[in-house]
Parts: structure tokens; sequence; C-alpha cells
């Protein structure tokens, strides 16, 4: 595994998309952002769901993504909701 290991919410799996579309390091997914991210996995995998993006929010603020802020989860439930049409 590569440098994403170790941050909250982020398993082998998801490491392993994140590095499939070019995400390899802690910097890079924190220069991008959860937005940015998910973005980016959605488009090699449209099933990406909005789990994977309050995965990618929590693993940029260093926390489980249960223990993002209600108004966090409810900015990023409209994001998904826009990005994906649904």
């Amino acid at each position: 595994m590569g440098e994403l290991k170790g941050l909250p919410n982020l398993g082998p799996v998801l490491e392993q998309e994140l590095e499939r579309v070019g995400v390899t390091t802690r910097e890079q997914l924190f220069a991008l952002g959860s937005r940015e991210a998910w973005l980016r996995l959605r488009m090699a995998d449209p099933t990406a769901c909005l789990h994977r993006l309050l995965a990618l929010e929590g693993a940029v603020q260093g926390v489980r993504k249960a223990d993002l802020p209600p108004e966090t989860k409810a900015e990023l439930k409209a994001f998904f909701k826009a990005a994906t049409g649904s």
C-alpha cells in the first residue's frame, strides 16, 4: 500500500481506487479535496457513491465519516445530488 494508508476511512480498496485515478499521496488528496477526488473516482467508476464522498471528506479532515459535522454532511449530500442528477 501507498502513502494514503492510515488516513481515516481509507481502506485498501479505496486507496487502490484513488491510486488508479492518480491520487497517490496525502498531499495530493488534501490539495484536491474530497469533492475533486470523488469526481475523479466517479469518472472511473460511475457507481462511486455518497458514502465514498463522505469517506474522502473524513480522510481530508482527519476524522471518521460518522463524525463529520451535520452541516458538512448536508453540503456533501447536495454536491452529490448535483453531480449525479439524483
